[in-house]
């Protein structure tokens, strides 16, 4: 049997190891040692400071694109998003409201709702089916612009869905206007 040699480098100075050999070079030589460590440990925690973090994670948002380790996690959350799936969410919620406004105006016309649910909200409440309605698009529509960058069963953009329920709303309203023309004649 060879004895055991240990080899111990100049940083370290002792076997076994100790906290102050995996510390910092700047901490070891002595420039900003136990005290920088001990004022960091000072200050108040961030993690308290709710607010700040919104405010601020508002104008200067760090996480603009998913991570680099994308085999740690199936899905990694941005906080910055492109201008364009804000202008189609806000399309979208705008032709909800014009839906359900639409809708509204032709029943009182005699024209009957086709989608069963909301048939039957409409029959006990307006309130009820407007709330309902909006509620559904928005939590979809803030769903799905949280997952842009995904595939949809791995084969569609959840962002090419986005611009096809878009463009569904605008036959929708374009078809709920046709109905007025033939209910005016």
């Amino acid at each position: 049997m060879t004895p055991q040699v240990w080899i111990v480098s100049r940083m370290s100075s002792s076997f076994p190891p100790t906290p102050d050999d995996w510390a910092s070079r700047a901490g070891r030589d002595g420039n900003s040692g136990q005290g920088a460590r001990d004022d960091r440990r000072r200050r108040p925690d961030r993690r308290r400071r709710i607010w700040w973090s919104l405010l601020y994670g508002s104008f200067r948002p760090r996480r603009r694109s998913p991570a680099r380790r994308t085999q740690d996690a199936r899905y990694h959350a941005i906080d910055w998003h492109s201008a364009h799936l804000w202008a189609v969410s806000i399309g979208i919620l705008t032709f909800s409201v014009a839906d359900a406004f639409l809708t509204m105006n032709l029943m009182s016309r005699g024209a009957i709702e086709v989608n069963p649910l909301m048939a039957a909200v409409i029959g006990r409440n307006v309130t009820v089916f407007a709330a309902l309605k909006m509620a559904i698009t928005g939590v979809s529509v803030m769903l799905m612009v949280f997952l842009a960058r995904y595939r949809f069963m791995r084969l569609v953009r959840v962002e090419v869905i986005l611009y096809c329920i878009f463009g569904a709303y605008v036959v929708l309203i374009c078809h709920e206007l046709s109905m007025f023309r033939q209910l005016a004649d």
